[in-house]
């Protein structure tokens, strides 16, 4: 009898009930809450629309990919010379480079929920205006954006900045997707946050914002795209050369290197390398 009370206290100390199935209890539930992540639900790259097909959207991808390449290298080129580098003068004038940095890193690292890059024409807009390349939909659909076939056509990828007669101060400002789409990018509210507007609208009057109102060349739409292809000419497409144009503005050259003499055929205020 005593025997039968130990093996009985013992099978009901391992848990088990007295039921003659000698069925063992549930275990307790343990919590399945997801921890906290304050990045859930980001969009961290441009969404672009379905009616891209697979070639324009491979090409989209590139130019969207290249536009913050050349942001980041803007935010770069600020954070590491700042005031000293003659291009910050020129753009930027005597006013902070934070808010322009701060542009440069919402245009690579903002949340892009909402924003789309779209093929198709759902405003009639790449059919019935005449030279349009794309545009901002406005009040139609504020974070949205159309690339009309014509960008297709013209626009040229980083890799040939400074080639084919290109010149930051002579050319088209849309050359380059990246700069392009810097622009439209800048109209959308989720990114530009409805400051960056145009206060200037051509490379003279850009230069002349820098002098006379600093404070808006660093919310200018156009004044961030000149400095952001402009750097990117001088330090990485051509570098310590670039092909700002006019009246070109250059970094000191390092005791170290060279300088490559002028062609004879350059003005003396203009030296571009082009190839």
């Amino acid at each position: 009898m005593k025997l039968l009370t130990i093996i009985l206290s013992a099978f009901l100390a391992d848990g088990v009930t007295a039921s003659p199935l000698g069925v063992r209890s549930a275990p307790a539930p343990t919590s399945t809450a997801t921890p906290y992540d304050f990045t859930t639900g980001a969009v961290t790259l441009y969404p672009i629309h379905d009616s891209c097909n697979i070639t324009l959207r491979r090409q989209l991808e590139r130019a969207l990919d290249e536009t913050v390449q050349l942001a980041l290298h803007a935010k770069e080129h600020l954070l590491l010379r700042g005031h000293d580098s003659p291009f910050v003068q020129k753009y930027f004038g005597n006013s902070s480079t934070a808010q322009a940095i701060g542009w440069y890193e919402r245009v690579a690292s903002a949340n892009k929920i909402d924003m789309v890059f779209r093929c198709d024409d759902p405003d009639r807009n790449c059919e019935t205006q005449d030279g349009w390349a794309g545009h901002w939909r406005g009040s139609n659909a504020t974070q949205e954006t159309v690339i009309c076939p014509l960008s297709f056509e013209r626009r040229r990828y980083l890799e040939a900045v400074c080639g084919l007669g290109y010149t930051v101060a002579d050319s088209p400002l849309n050359t380059y997707w990246a700069t392009d789409l810097l622009h439209r990018i800048f109209h959308v509210p989720r990114i530009s946050e409805g400051v960056v507007d145009h206060f200037a609208e051509d490379y003279e009057d850009v230069l002349v914002l820098a002098k006379e109102d600093p404070a808006k060349s660093s919310i200018d739409s156009d004044t961030l795209q000149y400095f952001a292809i402009d750097v990117y000419a001088y330090d990485i497409a051509a570098p310590g050369v670039g092909c700002t144009g006019g009246k070109t503005v250059t970094e000191p050259v390092p005791s170290t290197i060279v300088p490559q003499p002028a062609s004879p055929t350059a003005s003396a205020e203009s030296v571009s390398l082009v190839f």
